[in-house]
């Protein structure tokens, strides 16, 4: 999962399991997707079980490594439902040894006055880790701290790292092998939140689309507050060029890059 740098870029392409019409653009063919992003080797690709064997089915030994998603919740819209769920699918970790996972993901979900989901996801991880641990699965658990949805609407991320930090320690006490956690609001100080995870290998999600320079400065930053690697879905398949994004990134996270020469790999034309 992390090669030979110890670090790790994870291309998410398991937005399909929200239920939300927004997130399928740049995925609408999955197949073709998979296919594109293969081509530039990034360390993994995060699936559902359904689309799995777009990745899995390809001939060969030398492509990226796959990270099964376990869970589907209803969280992301712009109005919420009045009934939240994040529900793990049955055999979860049965299903990913079958398919040749590396890891599973699933959610740690806080949002403002919903302790019922909290408690959904507490109880998921926990029945995960006991699976992981019986098959040997590496279990990534993906702590999320959540803004009211009257403040930006749906998948808006609290970056407040007061409430990032505590969560975080929750996904490593609850058994996480791999956090997939959020950036705050001041990346200077993400440095406290790979403290907190307590020598557990911290992968920073993208969120949403954010600007080129944006997302590579940050990437930058965040690497140098020391993170593991990173987890991007959006900023890579919803880019007008996700290889060249995924090259750009690659080069961050393996190479030490700056955010000027990772840019230049956005001016080279596909090989």
């Amino acid at each position: 999962m992390f090669g030979e740098t110890g670090k790790c870029f994870n291309v998410a392409i398991d937005h399909g399991y929200f239920n939300e019409h927004s997130f399928l653009a740049g995925i609408e063919n999955m197949k073709e997707a998979v296919q594109a992003i293969v081509q530039v080797n990034p360390d993994c690709i995060q699936l559902s079980l359904g689309q799995a064997n777009h990745l899995q089915s390809m001939p060969g030994k030398n492509k990226p490594s796959l990270v099964m998603r376990t869970d589907a919740a209803n969280i992301y819209g712009s109005t919420l439902p009045e009934f939240l769920f994040s529900e793990v699918i049955d055999s979860a970790v049965e299903h990913a040894v079958r398919m040749d996972a590396v890891a599973v993901c699933v959610n740690l979900l806080l949002l403002p006055n919903q302790p019922e989901l909290h408690f959904q996801c507490v109880r998921n991880v926990m029945k995960l880790k006991t699976e992981c641990e019986r098959y040997g699965m590496v279990l990534m658990v993906e702590p999320l701290v959540m803004l009211p949805n009257h403040i930006k609407g749906g998948y808006s991320v609290d970056g407040n790292i007061a409430k990032i930090k505590p969560l975080v320690r929750q996904a490593v006490e609850l058994g996480a092998d791999v956090i997939k956690a959020d950036p705050c609001d001041e990346i200077e100080q993400y440095h406290e939140v790979i403290e907190v995870a307590s020598g557990v290998p911290v992968l920073v999600r993208g969120g949403g689309l954010a600007a080129d320079e944006e997302i590579l400065n940050r990437t930058v930053k965040l690497m140098e507050q020391g993170a593991a690697g990173i987890v991007y879905g959006r900023n890579v398949i919803q880019h007008d060029k996700p290889a060249q994004m995924t090259q750009a990134l690659m080069a961050i996270v393996h190479k030490g890059a700056s955010a000027a020469e990772a840019q230049a790999w956005l001016t080279q034309e596909q090989s």
